[in-house]
């Protein structure tokens, strides 16, 4: 049996930033005053941007770029492997890059499969993102669709 422990490994953070653990974050970057929220998995190729919320439960694959002041609700998952060929995809060069602009808001439970999310933009909980959102509005269902700009 191999059992792997939650850790945290090859971090670049600075000093204001705070990690609740138990959390899996690994080969990605933290700016100032970022916060994390236990039970969170990071993985490599993350940046997250200064004055970031990621509260717990939440999970950020590979190559997801945050800008500054946003806040990621509890249990919110963002995918990059769209399983575009019907069946998992091992390279992780075909997988999407996803950003977020600075100060958007995503609400608990929501999942994002898309590539980007425009700045000021708020994503209601529960909701799942399947488009770019270019428009600063409130977003919300199954899949999220423009409510009201902002």
């Amino acid at each position: 049996m191999k059992i792997l422990k939650s850790s945290i490994r090859n971090v670049i953070a600075s000093e204001k930033v705070t990690v609740c653990e138990p959390l899996n974050i690994y080969e990605c970057t933290l700016h100032d005053d970022v916060f994390v929220g236990p039970f969170v998995e990071i993985q490599r190729h993350c940046v997250i941007g200064a004055g970031t919320r990621i509260q717990s439960h939440s999970f950020l694959c590979e190559k997801v770029t945050t800008g500054k002041n946003c806040f990621i609700g509890h249990n919110v998952t963002f995918a990059n492997d769209l399983f575009r060929s019907g069946k998992l995809n091992p390279d992780p060069e075909s997988w999407i890059s996803i950003h977020l602009g600075d100060n958007v808001i995503v609400g608990s439970g929501s999942t994002i499969l898309t590539e980007f999310i425009c700045s000021g933009a708020v994503i209601g909980a529960g909701s799942v993102v399947t488009k770019d959102i270019l428009k600063p509005g409130i977003y919300a269902g199954n899949p999220a669709r423009l409510l009201r700009e902002i």
